[in-house]
């Protein structure tokens, strides 16, 4: 799983929001629960889209229970995904970021190049590994066609040349979701549904490796890092086609399936999906257009003699794209004196909290500039975040050992069609 599906406040009914919080902490308290604190580092976005599939085909009064209060959920508690469907995503969270580290510790990348980190790191994927083979075995499902999938890309990887197809690298990723979608059919006891959920997986498995490639496409020819899409010598256009064909497959092959509870996962496998699509591609590759209303720039500031450059070239624009309008007064490269920004207004006034929902409860705090931190500081950090339940609920959060935001809401809360598809 590649974390490609973050969906937002926004762009979720309330319904569907608790929906999907009750799915990523049963997700949570099922790693805590059968396999200890340090396993709700798993803990991912996309590994709920499983119980969320058990749930759909099931009665929902089979797959809830009620979870004690948690701190980063004001000290409440709530109902939350249990059952089949929570261990699935479990058992293929854990093999899949077992294989994850794994494939750092063989590539050497960063930290990982150092013995005593690699040994550390080994370890640690063993035991998740071990650990989702047991999960997965007690609900009937064999993580063997994973780690099977995940030992073949090294193979593909060295196979695939340029002018190959980029799908061609993506069939390991393909083989590993379309079995764990199909198993949800099993868990939830509509075999009929395993044939079309298997498709969807496979396409969705599809998707997601290719645009975790087109995310990290500058990084990875930067650091020289193999990557399918400079492997084969596949532009964005291309890369663009095939997703945007992968997830109309996701949407045909969903509606093939008899669900009883069927509004989240259309949210999360057909809206949420295509919002990752334009997350990926709609940002600088490719022209923009101008917003309902644009009539062109207002004439530009006079050049500064000091200033090194235009602000605004034009030949970075595409012809007949989304020309921006020039920077206001005291702003980089305006005129004027600087001026400061106005002060934004939280709920109760004064200034909003800076670590999103919940304010200045959690630890550790946002820093300007952001403070990095050694690979063994990290760690600890990112433990301690892991048992507060920093990743699934604070939003955003700090990365660990970046300090960073993460997470945060990035879309523009008004690009979800959802009202005008067939939800039911």
């Amino acid at each position: 799983m590649f974390g490609i599906i973050r969906p937002c406040r926004h762009r979720l009914s309330d319904g569907l929001h608790a929906e999907w919080m009750a799915h990523l902490c049963g997700l949570c308290l099922a790693l805590r629960d059968e396999h200890g604190h340090l396993a709700r580092m798993v803990t991912n976005y996309d590994g709920l889209i499983i119980s969320a599939l058990v749930e759909a085909q099931s009665p929902r009064a089979d797959g809830r229970r009620d979870a004690g209060p948690c701190a980063l959920r004001a000290m409440k508690g709530t109902s939350v995904a249990q059952g089949g469907g929570a261990q699935l995503a479990a058992a293929v969270s854990l093999v899949l970021a077992s294989a994850k580290i794994s494939d750092h510790v063989e590539d050497r990348d960063g930290a990982f190049a150092r013995r005593s980190v690699a040994v550390a790191a080994r370890r640690v994927a063993t035991r998740w590994a071990d650990q989702g083979g047991r999960t997965g075995t007690r609900i009937g499902f064999d993580t063997a066609v994973l780690t099977e999938a995940v030992d073949r890309q090294g193979e593909i990887e060295r196979a695939v040349r340029l002018g190959d197809s980029a799908v061609l690298a993506t069939e390991p990723a393909e083989l590993a979701t379309s079995a764990a979608f199909a198993h949800t059919a099993v868990l939830a006891g509509r075999p009929e549904n395993a044939a079309p959920l298997a498709e969807a997986g496979r396409l969705f498995g599809r998707a997601a490796h290719l645009l975790d490639a087109v995310e990290d496409l500058a990084e990875d020819e930067a650091a020289g890092a193999w990557n399918p899409l400079t492997a084969t010598g596949t532009g964005l256009a291309e890369a663009r086609r095939l997703c945007d064909d992968a997830v109309l497959g996701v949407e045909l092959a969903l509606r093939e399936v008899e669900f009883a509870q069927p509004e989240l996962v259309h949210a999360l496998l057909v809206h949420e999906l295509r919002q990752a699509v334009r997350r990926a591609f709609g940002h600088g590759h490719g022209p923009q257009q101008p917003p309902p209303g644009w009539i062109g720039p207002g004439p530009r500031p006079q050049q500064h003699p000091h200033q090194p450059h235009q602000p605004y070239p034009p030949q970075q624009y595409p012809q007949g794209g989304y020309q921006p309008p020039p920077p206001p007064l005291g702003a980089p490269g305006g005129g004027g004196p600087p001026q400061k920004p106005p002060k934004k207004k939280g709920k109760h006034g004064g200034n909003p909290p800076v670590d999103g929902q919940g304010g200045g409860c959690w630890i550790p705090k946002f820093e300007v500039p952001p403070r990095s931190r050694n690979f063994f500081f990290g760690c600890a950090v990112a433990t301690y975040m892991c048992c507060t339940c920093q990743f699934c609920c604070r939003d955003p959060f700090p990365g660990p050992w970046s300090g960073k935001p993460r997470e945060a809401c990035d879309c523009d809360c008004d690009c979800c069609d959802c009202c005008s598809c067939d939800c039911s």
